[in-house]
C-alpha cells in the first residue's frame, strides 16, 4: 500500500510541474496536468498487473 501512495505522490508531483511549464491559458494547463496524472497512474497500474504474471 505504500508504495501506491509513493506513485499518487509522485505523479502529483511531476503532473503538476509539467503542467505549469505547459504554454497555454491556465484551463488548459489543469486539462493537462490532469490527464498526466491519469494517465500516470493508469500506467503503471496496468504495468503492475502485467508484471505480476511474469514469474521472477
Amino acid at each position: 500500500m505504500i508504495h501506491f501512495l509513493y506513485l499518487i505522490t509522485f505523479a502529483l508531483i511531476v503532473s503538476t510541474a509539467f503542467g505549469a511549464f505547459h504554454k497555454g491559458d491556465l484551463k488548459a494547463r489543469l486539462i493537462y496536468a490532469s490527464k498526466l496524472f491519469g494517465q500516470f497512474i493508469l500506467i503503471s497500474l496496468v504495468l503492475a498487473w502485467i508484471f505480476y504474471f511474469i514469474p521472477w
